[in-house]
């Protein structure tokens, strides 16, 4: 509850110094009625009759508490204007200022007794989930004032919350959010501040491929016993556009759409390995004026796990030179594969950031595609185990030098597709009809020798062995405009899933998500080779262990150009020994994966990304201390 005047002289101090555009008022401005004094009234009264100055243009909301009925009354005769320079927002209100900025404001709290639609009554301290759908029409906002909090708006934030009473918050309202992304979204929490790290949704093909922004504040109380922040300045340009990196400080957006079934954009509880198109979803034809975009880095790109937001939990498998992961917002549904059970759309991915394998250094280039058709083709094992000879499967690549990073989309397909020709011959199809160039039947391997951008279609018949696979290329050039949902498209409507084309209406809740990824990683524990070397790779020794304390054999290290780290046994080293060594598996996690390389005297180490030679010298200690366990153990 805010003391009317010792609030507005302080609001009229701050405004002269600052010249503030308009303030706003979250929670609640008056006094309960229940529990008012006559002191409350008089001012109340005072405030109205405009003995009480407002020193500029000044909206309030509904907070938890009801209306003093001499307010309702002067709303109801006032056109929601307490008085000069005081305005009521409204319960469920979408409006724009004369400086152009776009506030959404829902007031009261959840009252799940409201079952018939929207709450009629504006006044009363209450909303419904039906108003909060009906301002998720709204699109867009630069604020977001709420009374009660989004459900999940502390997940993956740092910041410590110690309130004597949580917060109360509700699903709708994190669905609001996702949906309309405001800049700026303040609440309200008793007598506890709150701001939040500022959280990025997603980029998709509505936000220009750019990063809208959130910054959450709670504000405390007026007068709280802790002197706590009740009063927040900022500045906000309307006309600014949304980042086209991911900002330093911020996180992935906690928050995810309950009955969209988190889509890329809204499946930030777990954060997002976006996998479709572009670095986060479509790939966008605009740019802000002026400037032009350039490619995400390993830290930022949703591909890379050197990013620290990447849904981990899709991960279904990591080798040595990529990995494999479901798709978001996968293409079939678990029973569009009876047999299987599961969605089995999957991703492999290299691990190095690159927008293609011909872009990779020589050696890093034959390894990785070498390991992605290990992947490709264990799959297909899996399948023909799994069903007999129900499935083919068909892998799609497109090879294009302006995409963040190169990756593979493998699908099973029922065999009959692919026996009759019904697969070729729908990515043919489809290609004239779109007027692109035609299909040739080559096989490119890493695709090193050719000189244009392509689409690549692996596809494999179960009745020949599983690592074989017939080839088709399609290339173009920047004439053409290419959809990078090409493949996915042809598939959707072979398989009858027109529906399902675009991935944004695929999304699942995360305990899907996990539940699909759980019955593939038990199908396929049998056909993962990197299985096979778990077990058999010897136990880091601890981190904690000094390099002048490790016993024989002796290691030395040597610091060359380029992040790279030379270890050397000096004692018991024999090259008989390098087929027989194996490389530890382990979680380096501010360099991420490092790439190991053996020769006569001993190990070449370098990172997988590029690093800060902080971070590369941060990590030298541990990589040392890990691989005397691999000498000590193998000499």
């Amino acid at each position: 509850m805010l003391l009317f005047p010792a609030v507005f002289d302080k609001l009229a101090g701050l405004h002269a110094k600052n010249n503030f555009a308009f303030a706003l008022v979250v929670g609640n401005l008056f006094p309960n009625p229940d529990t008012a004094t006559t002191q409350d009234n008089s001012n109340i009264q005072s405030l109205i009759n405009g003995n009480i100055d407002v020193p500029l243009m000044t909206y309030f909301v509904l907070g938890n508490k009801a209306f003093p009925p001499a307010v309702v009354q002067r709303l109801e005769s006032a056109d929601d204007e307490i008085c000069h320079n005081l305005y009521f927002l409204g319960k469920r209100k979408v409006i724009k200022t004369s400086e152009g900025i776009r506030i959404v404001c829902l007031g009261g709290q959840l009252d799940p007794g409201i079952i018939a639609g929207e709450s009629k009554d504006k006044y009363p301290p209450y909303y419904s989930e039906t108003d909060t759908k009906i301002l998720r029409g709204a699109k867009t906002a630069d604020i977001l004032i709420t009374n009660q909090w989004p459900a999940g708006i502390r997940a993956r934030s740092k910041v410590q919350f110690h309130a004597d009473e949580e917060p109360l918050a509700q699903q709708c309202l994190t669905d609001l959010c996702a949906t309309i992304k405001p800049k700026y979204y303040f609440s309200t929490s008793g007598g506890t501040f709150y701001e939040r790290e500022p959280f990025f949704h997603t980029p998709s093909e509505e936000t220009d491929g750019l990063y809208p922004i959130t910054r959450f504040i709670s504000l405390a109380s007026y007068g709280n016993e802790k002197k706590q922040k009740w009063i927040y300045a900022f500045s906000l340009d309307p006309t600014a556009s949304n980042p086209i990196t991911v900002p330093a400080g911020s996180t992935a957006s906690p928050l995810s759409l309950s009955d969209k079934k988190r889509g890329v954009q809204d499946n930030h509880e777990s954060s997002g390995l976006v996998y479709e198109d572009n670095h986060g979803g479509r790939r966008p034809h605009k740019r802000r004026r002026h400037e032009r975009r350039g490619p995400p880095t390993a830290a930022e790109c949703f591909f890379c796990l050197a990013n620290d937001n990447v849904a981990t939990h899709l991960i279904t498998s990591i080798g040595d030179n990529s990995y494999m992961t479901t798709a978001k917002g996968p293409l079939p549904m678990p029973t569009t594969f009876p047999e299987l059970g599961f969605p089995s759309h999957l991703l492999i991915i290299p691990l190095i950031h690159q927008p293609t394998l011909a872009a990779m250094d020589e050696d890093d280039r034959h390894a990785t595609y070498e390991e992605m058709q290990k992947y490709r083709s264990a799959m297909n094992s899996m399948l023909k185990s799994r069903a007999g000879g129900e499935y083919g499967s068909v892998t799609w690549e497109v090879s294009k030098s302006n995409l963040p990073h190169t990756h593979w989309q493998y699908l099973p397909i029922p065999a009959d597709f692919v026996r009759k020709g019904l697969v070729e011959a729908a990515f043919k199809v489809r290609a004239e009809q779109l007027n692109y160039p035609s299909f040739k039947s080559i096989d490119v391997g890493d695709g090193f020798e050719e000189s244009s951008d392509f689409f690549r279609v692996m596809i494999w018949n179960p009745d020949h062995p599983e690592d074989q696979f017939s080839s088709f290329i399609l290339r173009f050039d920047e004439k053409i405009r290419f959809s990078l949902q090409f493949g996915r498209e042809v598939i959707a409507k072979l398989l009858k899933l027109d529906t399902r084309v675009d991935w944004h209406d695929c999304g699942q809740t995360q305990p899907q998500e996990e539940a699909d990824v759980a019955g593939f990683k038990e199908a396929f524990k049998q056909f993962d080779f990197t299985e096979d070397y778990k077990g058999t790779r010897p136990r880091p020794t601890p981190t904690s262990l000094l390099i002048s304390q490790l016993p024989d054999p002796g290691i030395t290290k040597t610091r060359i150009p380029g992040q790279k780290l030379w270890i050397t046994a000096l004692k018991g080293w024999h090259s008989k020994q390098r087929s027989s060594l194996v490389s530890p598996r382990l979680d380096y996690q501010s360099a991420g994966t490092l790439s190991f390389c053996f020769d006569i005297e001993g190990i070449f180490i370098t990172p997988k990304t590029p690093l800060s030679s902080r971070v590369f010298e941060e990590c030298e200690d541990r990589i040392l201390s890990d691989w005397a366990g691999v000498f000590r153990s193998e000499c």
